[in-house]
C-alpha cells in the first residue's frame, strides 16, 4: 500500500520568504508548486490577455503582451476591479493546482509532500484539499526590505488586501519564521515535515 502524499498550503505575507521556503522544501523532498508561477502562465494565454485588455484598456498590453506592472497599477487600486481580476485568475489557479496535486500523488516514488504557494491562502477562502497549512512570517521591517528590493508597485496597497502576518500565523497548522539564515530556515521546515511523516 502506498503511503498518502501530505498536501501542504505555503502562505505568508510579502517579503517573508514564500519562495525561499518553497525551494528549501523541495532540498528536502518535497515537490513544490508556486501559485505565483501558474499566474504567469495564465498571464501568456490569449484569451486571458484579452478579457483583461476589454477591463482596463490596451495600455496594459502593449503590442499584445500584457505589461504585469501596469495591470497591477491598474487592478490594485480599485477594489472591484482587484475583485474582477481575481475572480477571472484564482478558479484557474485552483483547478491547475488540483490537477498538479493529482500528478504528484501519482509519481513514483512519492515525495515526502506535494507543497503550493499560495500567497492569499486564507484571503481566498480556497482551503479544501490541503493536509496542513504552514504560514512563513518575518519581522516587519526585513519584510518591507525584501518586498521594496524586488520592487513590488503598489505594495500598500497589495499589502491591505492581505490578513495581517500574525492572523496569517493564528490560522496555519505550522508557523515558521525566516528571520535568520536560510540553514534556520532549513531546520524549521524539516521539523514540520518530520511531523507530517508520522
Amino acid at each position: 500500500m502506498t503511503q498518502a502524499v501530505p498536501v501542504i498550503g505555503l502562505t505568508g505575507g510579502m517579503g517573508a520568504g514564500k519562495s525561499t521556503a518553497l525551494a528549501v522544501l523541495e532540498r528536502l523532498g518535497a515537490a513544490g508548486l508556486s501559485s505565483d508561477a501558474i499566474v504567469h502562465e495564465l498571464l501568456l494565454r490569449p484569451e486571458i490577455v484579452r478579457q483583461i485588455v476589454e477591463r482596463f484598456g490596451t495600455e496594459v498590453a502593449p503590442g499584445g503582451v500584457l505589461d504585469r506592472a501596469v495591470m497591477a497599477r491598474c487592478a490594485f487600486g480599485n477594489d472591484a476591479d482587484r475583485a474582477w481580476l481575481e475572480g477571472l485568475l484564482w478558479p484557474l489557479v485552483g483547478a491547475r493546482a488540483q490537477e498538479w496535486i493529482g500528478e504528484v500523488r501519482a509519481s513514483t516514488p512519492p515525495p515526502r509532500a506535494a507543497v503550493v504557494e499560495v500567497p492569499l491562502l486564507f484571503e481566498s477562502g480556497e482551503l479544501d484539499g490541503y493536509d496542513a497549512t504552514v504560514a512563513v512570517i518575518a519581522d516587519e521591517r526585513i519584510r518591507r526590505e525584501r518586498a521594496a528590493a524586488r520592487g513590488h508597485a503598489q505594495l500598500d496597497e497589495r499589502e491591505a488586501r492581505q490578513l495581517p502576518q500574525d492572523e496569517k500565523a493564528r490560522m496555519a497548522t505550522f508557523v515558521v519564521r525566516n528571520d535568520g539564515t536560510e540553514a534556520d530556515l532549513e531546520r524549521e521546515l524539516s521539523e514540520v515535515l518530520d511531523k507530517l511523516d508520522r
